[in-house]
């Protein structure tokens, strides 16, 4: 008599691109997955749907801040939805970061697949990588989107402020390394907590005090340019599309004084004099630098997300699950 072996769920689980721990990971955070494609394709498609309008407004108008009060009452609203895509980062580190690790261990799944035939090294690149991959495909076409959407309207859009946090933070490599950063934190805060739900509240925490850093790095990413006139004039014009940084007073010995010294004197000129004030001088990024500040912020980014990986193996390695 012949013995029948149901071999269905293995057949099943071997097609296609997933199977075996890929597979399995994508099974238990399927949820997640699913509504960062949603969250994909629906962003993708409002920016591209919006672009049209967007290109129409600026063959009629021109790319010039001088229109910038025009565009916002009619794009506004638009690009004001879209900002919302600037908490994805966090959201991918706190619901699909912070529960991957910590709910494996919570519920003791993780041992089981261990003392399977499955090495710990497999086991982790599998629930690391696949995550991660998700993460950075999706952020990738949002921030293509997102790029395409703003560009050809850069000066108009918020008024010409791309450095401000939002612009800066959803355009190029800057969400894709963040949400990988954020992501990979909130994996390795739920390795080491082994709880879901104070994991995602101290990825919460982290995610917070990276925005912080992130606002006190930006402007550091790169030297600005200075624009400096006589002091008997006004400060010094800069280009429409640069950033204003900071504003100077110069003397002649080479000092800088904060823009305000002289401004509550009587007579501004003697005080100026007296103080040996020279110079106006305006600090201020201009939008060519822009590319080059987001690809060094995103490959720090990158490099400490490497470093956080490279510690979640060794440890899942080393230490008891």
């Amino acid at each position: 008599m012949s013995t029948l072996t149901d071999t269905r769920p293995a057949t099943a689980r071997s097609r296609g691109p997933l199977h075996g721990l890929t597979w399995l990971v994508w099974r238990r955070n399927r949820t997640a997955f699913l509504l960062l494609a949603a969250v994909t394709v629906v962003s993708c498609g409002y920016c591209l749907y919006h672009r049209a309008g967007v290109l129409d407004f600026v063959a009629q108008y021109g790319n010039t801040i001088r229109y910038s009060e025009k565009f916002e009452k009619a794009y506004k609203e638009v690009f004001d939805r879209t900002y919302d895509l600037s908490y994805l980062p966090a959201l991918l580190g706190i619901f699909l970061g912070a529960p991957l690790i910590a709910g494996e261990q919570e519920h003791g799944t993780v041992r089981l697949a261990t003392t399977q035939s499955v090495s710990r090294t497999r086991w982790i690149a599998a629930t690391v990588g696949l995550p991660l991959l998700a993460v950075l495909v999706c952020t990738t076409l949002i921030s293509l989107a997102f790029t395409a959407l703003w560009t050809p309207a850069n000066q108009l859009v918020n008024y010409g402020d791309w450095l401000g946090g939002t612009i800066f933070d959803i355009t190029g490599p800057v969400p894709v390394a963040l949400a990988l950063f954020l992501t990979g934190c909130g994996m390795a805060v739920g390795m080491l907590v082994r709880r879901v739900v104070p994991a995602m509240l101290l990825t919460l925490v982290v995610t917070t005090g990276t925005s912080f850093v992130l606002d006190w790095l930006r402007p550091r990413l790169a030297t600005p340019h200075t624009a400096t006139g006589p002091a008997s004039g006004d400060f010094p014009a800069i280009p429409d599309s640069a950033i204003n940084f900071d504003q100077w007073l110069g003397t002649a010995d080479g000092r800088l004084l904060g823009w305000g010294t002289c401004v509550d004197a009587k007579n501004e000129a003697a005080c100026q004099a007296d103080q040996g004030i020279v110079h106006k001088i305006v600090e201020y990024f201009s939008l060519d630098q822009m590319a080059g500040m987001q690809w060094r912020g995103a490959a720090l980014l990158l490099v400490l997300t490497a470093l956080i990986v490279a510690f979640i193996v060794q440890w899942t390695r080393r230490r008891p699950l």
